[in-house]
This record gives structure tokens, C-alpha cells and sequence, in this order.
């Protein structure tokens, strides 16, 4: 019970909990669109990557599963998107009852809040941007496949819909069995996506602190102000990037008009950010595209969002840190603020924690499959910063790849850092220092 109690335990645990519950409703029989149960591998890593916003499948979503599958798919990315710790804290206020300061903490511990405040008002904040954004980004998906895309009103509002909540939440899961490919020459369909994806990409600190500021940049936060700058460059380079590299492909950008090869190169320059859509097709990308890929999908998004990765702000701090080294500067920092020693630790350990487990896993499936070694990376980069962009691999996985492949989505869903401490929990801190001997570095 010690564990439960435990903010920092309790995170993990509820997780876990929703994957338990997403698997036992996909294993059931009319949760297919064949009738039959579907395999417990099938099921675990459907809802694993549900949970965990990644938008990995090993079955293409809309020929196998049901409408009621892809109703319980839809449902586990939106609870995997909020934090079910978020949503815990909501049905809490609903009834009445107010939480205390450890439910208190356990929020902001796993939507990674930069400072203490008005939970409830907070919340109320996350819950009222949800339901606009999805609402209006459903109905224009829904008008746009109606009018320009022959679908029936109803089915154009079912895609549009679960299409809204997908990107919403980073989760790239798509009822359509190519993704968004089939738009790839409407900037109606792509261009309500993108912009769902880099509004809850940058996270919602920046959005309470937008919704507080305004435009009055001088009284921005350290962390909006990084976390908008840092998403400003990410995305002009993977933009000029793609574009470059990809102009002349037969296989992607190479047979279309300027106007759409720049839609397009606009898309998937926000797509690594984890959101996981396709309007290209990732398997023939060329190789230097794939390199761009994997940096853009490493570092992720903002903080406190539905995005993964190590984030925007560590890969920025880590950028810093190097420079106050190459300046012979004492302190690291940025827009006159410097940062403290406690968050260039932490922005280290993230950045060396994620790239050791995708190492690992990469070393791992490398040497039970015979794939190409670049695609396995691309995949458990993917996976970790939950992403979901796959080069086409994922289904031809053996079953204990696929497992690799659900502990880096879990993980990088849940964080590096929120897994280290709750293992560590329980021993004793020193409360002594030894002396300090300094090293050759380099």
C-alpha cells in the first residue's frame, strides 16, 4: 500500500492499469471485425500503443477491428493523452470532493508541471482546449471528406472525428488503412491536422502561459519562451530538410506539383513531433530523410503535453550547455535566465536514459531478426518517443521484439525519469558529500 500512496509509484501503476483494461477490450470477440478474439500479442500491443499516444499497429486498424475496436482505440488515446492521473483528478472535483496535497502532487508529477498552482483551474484550462480544438477540427474533417472526398455525412463525421481526437492527443492511429495519404493534395484535410499536432505538441504550460501573456513575449516564461523557439527551428529544418531530400524522389514528393511538395514537407515535418500520421510513404524515404527522422522523433515535443521524446526544452538546455562551455561561460542559460544545476542534471540523465534504452532495444531486435538495421532504429525511436511513424516493419516483428517494442512505448509514455525515481524510491538519501577530485574530459 506504501507504493500506492506514492505519487511518483502510482503514475506507472495506473498506466499499466489502463493497458490491462484496453487489452481485455480488445480481446474480445465483436472487438474484431472478423468475430474472432483477437491474439493476447495483438491486443496487449494495440493497447499499449493506444495508451501510450504512439499509433504503432501490428493489424491495420480499419480492416481489423470493428467499429467497436476502433471505438475502444479511440477512447484508450484519449485517456493516454490527458494522463489518466488528470482525468482521476477531474472525476474527483466532479463529485465534490476535494483532492489533497499528494493527488495534488501525483498530477503534476505526470503532466510534469514547472510550477505549483490552481489545479482545478488548470484542469478546467486542459479540458476546455480538448473539447474546442477536437470539436472544431472534427467538423472540418468531417465537412472536407463529405464535400471533396465522396464519403456519407455519417462516415465523414466518424473520420473526421476519430481523426481529431487522434491528432489532438499525438496518437497517429488512422481509420484509413494508408493513413492520411489519400489527402496528401488537400491542405483542408492535412492543414487542421498539422495544427492540431503543434498546439498540444508545445504543451500546456505554454498554453496557459499564451492564454495569460498573450503575445507579450517579454513576460513569457523561460520555458515558453524556449519551448516556442525550440519548435520554431525543429520545424523550419525538418520543413527545408524533407523538402531538399525528398524533392526528387519517384516514391514520395518526386511526381507531385511545388504547391503539394511543400504541403507535404510541411506535414511530415510536424508529424516526427509524435504525432505518427503519414501522407508519404515512410518506407521509401531515402536515407538521409530517415537520419532527419530519427533527430526530429528523438527530441519530440514540449513538456507537459500529449508529444513525447526527450523534449524540446532538454534538447534546448543541453544546446546551451554545450555553448556556455565553447564561451568559457560560468553559468548556462538563455534570454538572460540561467538554468539550475538540478535541471541540466535532469535534461542529462533524460537525454542518456532514452538514448541507452534505444540502443538496447535496437541491439536487441537486430540480432533476432534479419532487418535492416536502419528501419529497426527508426522503429524503437518511434516507439520510445511515442511517435508511431513506422518504415512497415512493426508487423513483422517476432513476438519477443514486439515486446521490446511495448516497453519503450511504455516507457517513453510514462518517462525515463518518473520510471528511474519509482525504482529508487525508499532508499536512503546521504546526507553527506565526499570530496571533490576533478577528471580529464575529452
Amino acid at each position: 500500500m506504501m507504493g500506492l500512496r506514492n505519487p511518483i509509484r502510482l503514475i506507472p501503476l495506473l498506466f499499466l492499469a489502463a493497458i490491462a483494461i484496453g487489452t481485455a477490450a480488445l480481446s474480445l470477440p465483436f472487438a474484431t471485425a472478423d468475430g474472432t478474439r483477437a491474439p493476447f500479442m495483438t491486443a496487449l500491443f494495440t493497447a499499449t500503443s493506444a495508451i501510450a499516444v504512439t499509433g504503432l499497429i501490428v493489424e491495420d486498424t480499419p480492416t481489423y477491428w470493428s467499429l467497436f475496436g476502433q471505438a475502444a482505440i479511440m477512447v484508450m488515446f484519449q485517456i493516454g493523452g490527458l494522463g489518466i492521473m488528470t482525468a482521476a483528478t477531474l472525476f474527483g472535483l466532479m463529485a465534490g470532493r476535494g483532492f489533497g496535497l499528494r493527488e495534488r502532487m501525483a498530477t503534476q508529477v505526470e503532466r510534469n508541471r514547472l510550477e505549483t498552482g490552481d489545479t482545478a483551474a488548470v484542469l478546467k484550462m486542459v479540458f476546455a482546449i480538448t473539447i474546442v480544438v477536437e470539436v472544431i477540427v472534427a467538423a472540418i474533417l468531417a465537412y472536407r471528406m463529405a464535400s471533396h472526398h465522396g464519403l456519407s455525412p455519417g462516415t465523414a463525421l466518424w473520420h473526421g472525428t476519430f481523426h481529431s481526437i487522434s491528432a489532438f492527443n499525438n496518437a497517429g492511429f488512422s481509420t484509413f488503412s494508408d493513413s492520411v495519404m489519400g489527402f496528401q493534395n488537400d491542405p483542408l484535410v492535412l492543414g487542421p491536422i498539422m495544427l492540431a499536432v503543434i498546439l498540444t505538441a508545445l504543451g500546456f504550460p505554454v498554453m496557459q502561459d499564451l492564454r495569460e501573456r498573450r503575445l507579450d513575449w517579454r513576460h513569457w516564461s523561460l520555458h515558453t519562451k524556449i519551448t516556442l523557439a525550440g519548435t520554431a527551428f525543429l520545424l523550419a529544418f525538418g520543413f527545408v530538410s524533407i523538402l531538399a531530400m525528398e524533392w526528387n524522389n519517384p516514391d514520395t514528393l518526386g511526381p507531385m506539383g511545388v504547391g503539394a511538395k511543400l504541403l507535404n514537407a510541411a506535414f511530415h515535418s510536424v508529424m516526427p513531433r509524435t504525432a505518427g500520421f503519414n501522407s508519404l510513404d515512410v518506407g521509401e524515404f531515402r536515407d538521409q530523410t530517415l537520419m532527419v527522422n530519427y533527430l526530429l522523433m528523438f527530441i519530440g515535443g514540449g513538456s507537459a503535453g500529449t508529444a513525447g521524446g526527450i523534449k524540446v526544452t532538454t534538447f534546448v538546455i543541453l544546446f546551451a550547455i554545450v555553448l556556455s562551455e565553447i564561451l568559457a561561460r560560468r553559468d548556462a542559460g538563455l534570454y538572460n535566465r540561467r538554468f539550475g544545476s538540478e535541471v541540466e542534471r535532469q535534461a542529462l540523465s533524460v537525454t542518456v536514459l532514452a538514448g541507452a534504452l534505444i540502443f538496447a532495444a535496437t541491439t536487441f531486435i537486430a540480432s533476432i531478426t534479419p532487418l535492416p538495421l536502419e528501419e529497426i532504429l527508426f522503429e524503437c525511436i518511434s516507439a520510445f518517443s511515442t511517435v508511431g511513424l513506422s518504415t512497415g516493419i512493426t508487423g513483422d516483428l517476432p513476438p519477443a521484439g514486439q515486446l521490446v517494442i511495448i516497453m519503450l512505448m511504455f516507457v517513453g509514455r510514462v518517462g525515463t525519469i518518473t520510471v528511474a525515481t519509482a525504482l529508487a524510491i525508499g532508499r536512503p538519501h546521504r546526507t553527506y558529500r565526499f570530496p571533490k577530485e576533478n577528471v580529464i574530459v575529452g
